[in-house]
């Protein structure tokens, strides 16, 4: 069977960005994860072991984003990568990282990158 668990609007304060002030004063972050797996295992013994951990992804993904990258696609990356190799009953991921008002000299939201692994 095929399940789905979310940890939705991650937020953090993180130092990302290919300017050095990126590096020094730093920006918001929100940050989406999604993890395919079969907790049908958990549904029906309210066992935590037999299902994804919400409360570990939130660590990895806090643990990555305060790791200084040029580009959120490194950190993305590196936040599955981990999710991968420490969550075995994950069988498919998807990491968007979302950039609060980018300084790209235009009036913009957010800027965006999504991972599916």
């Amino acid at each position: 069977m095929k399940h789905t668990v979310e940890v939705n609007g991650i937020k953090l304060y993180a130092f990302h960005g290919c300017l050095p002030e990126e590096g020094k004063i730093g920006g918001n972050y929100i940050v989406d994860v999604s993890i395919t797996t079969d907790f049908s295992k958990a549904a029906l013994s309210d066992n935590l072991k037999e299902t994804i951990d919400y409360v570990f992804v939130n660590a990895i993904v806090k643990e990555e984003m305060a790791v200084r990258s040029k580009l959120i696609e490194h950190v993305g990356q590196r936040i599955v990568q981990r999710i991968k190799s420490e969550l075995q009953l994950a069988e498919s991921i998807m990491v968007k990282v979302i950039k609060v008002c980018p300084p790209i000299n235009g009036d913009v939201n957010n800027v965006a990158i999504i991972i599916e692994d």
